[in-house]
């Protein structure tokens, strides 16, 4: 004989009411999760762009290809020493590799032959706002502290130091390890040389010149 399983009780309405209260989310606690995760993206979208636009002043590339770095000049010491601006750092003072132009400026020293004119053009190439691109060698200073630079003017990708050796207006000067342009520095030196410009034509070789 079978003995019939007794009938399970229904819930009542206030045990029904109390589960589905216990069940349920919060309407507020549904958009809570997909919020946090949007404004999540949007701060790492905001800071990626916030290095993209950073960038542009640290990848300066020169006419060769070359990286380099970009500066302001401040003023012009003489022919061969501006000073810069470098990367918002400061105004930091700049020998030109490769070149050595006439003495102006040099502490109990005479006003060397076509020094002036050297200082001049530097000047007139260069004048203070100008935007330029720096580009260092094996060593990033001399003994006093300046810092040493191939330097273009990044308006029309002019090779500054170039400039002044194949107008004339310097002599080249090359001290290892920093040799790097030695070969385009002294060709266009030599060109200037062959043709008389500047000091060459103007002024007595250096006592110890060839």
């Amino acid at each position: 004989m079978t003995v019939p399983h007794p009938a399970r009780p229904s819930p009542s309405p206030a045990h029904l009411d109390r589960r589905r209260r216990r069940g349920a989310r919060p309407p507020a606690a549904w958009g809570a999760a997909p919020v946090a995760l949007a404004l999540a993206v949007a701060v790492v979208v905001a800071s990626l762009a916030g290095c993209r636009s950073r960038r542009p002043a640290d990848a300066a590339r020169l006419p060769d290809g070359t990286a380099a770095q970009p500066a302001t000049v401040a003023r012009v010491v003489d022919g061969d020493t501006v000073v810069l601006d470098v990367g918002g750092d400061g105004a930091e003072h700049a020998r030109l590799l490769g070149v050595d132009t006439p003495e102006t400026v040099k502490p109990d020293h005479p006003v060397e032959c076509f020094g002036p004119e050297a200082s001049t053009r530097t000047a007139a190439l260069l004048p203070a706002g100008t935007a330029v691109l720096v580009q260092r060698d094996a060593e990033a200073r001399d003994r006093y502290g300046r810092l040493l630079v191939y330097l273009w003017r990044r308006a029309d990708g002019l090779f500054v130091n170039r400039a002044l050796l194949a107008d004339g207006y310097a002599r080249p000067l090359s001290i290892a390890p920093n040799t790097a342009r030695r070969a385009e520095l002294s060709a266009a030196s030599a060109g200037a040389r062959a043709r008389g410009a500047g000091l060459w034509g103007r002024c007595p070789p250096p006592s110890g010149s060839p």
